[in-house]
């Protein structure tokens, strides 16, 4: 039976225009053919802190500066990106299977995610989202829109929104179908639209879900074999960044529990790729991998990464 994986891709890796973005996800198509060429079903979710970013300035500044189009909700902007994003992954990835002269089909699937609208992160949002104002700025666009935001290191105000946990995905029976028919799919753009549930339906809501922990969710509801999570580093590192930096091949669920007590992981990088992991794993899913991208099937073979196990 073929090996089934999730792979989340970050954003970080996909370019900040178009044109940057379409040549960088083509060579991000090499080594995920690799994947492909080994026999592994593949599911691929990706970031999308950059270009979310990006449309929600754009949309903000247009409709501030006499643009004559409205500022696009946060929703809306993530579906966008979805959007666009996968449409490059999806073109990317067809061409190199078919320069290898695999024929398989890759299909770009819009999601969402459905979050707990009493989640902590509602009371505490923390997430910066597009711009950068002034303290008037921002005071004024509070009063009329009700955003938050904060300071963000002396760069200038920008707007804040909750992270909630992901709990489950809307169309995870449309991605299973994807998969058994022989499709690669590329889901969980941003981390998937975060959703509530309420008596009339779905309803999107203005958060941004953290695409490691929505692709950790998708490995468990898909029962994955893999999680495999593609950073910038070829393997998760204790000291980070200093000289007695040493780097980890593997971790129990106990080891990472103790790094994380003692803040070896930083947040909004490191930390939230070991939480998924651990959700995965603690799941009673199969192991997880945190390696870079070009390592990425070299890491299945255990020859690099980091292995996270029970």
């Amino acid at each position: 039976m073929a090996e089934r994986i999730v792979v989340a891709l970050g954003g970080n890796a996909l370019g900040g225009t178009p044109e940057r973005q379409l040549a960088l996800v083509r060579r991000t198509a090499k080594p995920l053919a690799d994947l492909v060429e080994r026999g592994c079903e593949l599911v691929i979710g990706h970031g999308n802190g950059p270009q979310v970013g990006m449309l929600q300035l754009a949309t903000d500044y247009a409709a501030m500066h006499g643009g004559g189009t409205p500022s696009m909700p946060l929703c809306e902007c993530g579906a966008m990106t979805q959007g666009y994003i996968g449409y490059h992954l999806q073109q990317a990835l067809g061409r190199e299977l078919r320069a290898r002269g695999i024929e398989r089909d890759c299909a770009c699937l819009v999601t969402q995610v459905v979050v707990d609208p009493k989640d902590p992160g509602f009371e505490n949002p923390t997430k910066p989202v597009g711009g950068f104002y002034t303290r008037e700025e921002a005071a004024r666009i509070s009063r009329e829109k009700g955003w938050r935001f904060a300071e963000d290191a002396g760069r200038g105000y920008r707007r804040v929104v909750p992270s909630p946990t992901p709990l489950r995905i809307v169309e995870r029976g449309a991605v299973e179908k994807l998969v058994a028919a022989g499709a690669v799919v590329i889901t969980v753009g941003g981390g998937g639209i975060p959703v509530v549930e309420r008596d009339e339906g779905l309803e999107g809501v203005a958060a941004v879900v953290d695409k490691d922990r929505a692709c950790a969710l998708l490995a468990r509801e898909l029962h994955a074999d893999r999680l495999v999570i593609l950073t910038a580093v070829e393997r998760v590192c204790l000291h980070y960044g200093r000289p007695e930096q040493r780097e980890l091949a593997e971790l129990t669920l106990d080891d990472c529990a103790r790094y994380l007590a003692a803040g070896e992981f930083a947040p909004g990088s490191m930390q939230p790729k070991i939480e998924a992991c651990m959700d995965f794993v603690g799941a009673g899913g199969g192991t997880a991998v945190i390696t870079s991208l070009d390592r990425a099937a070299e890491a299945l073979e255990g020859r690099c990464g980091t292995r996270i196990i029970r």
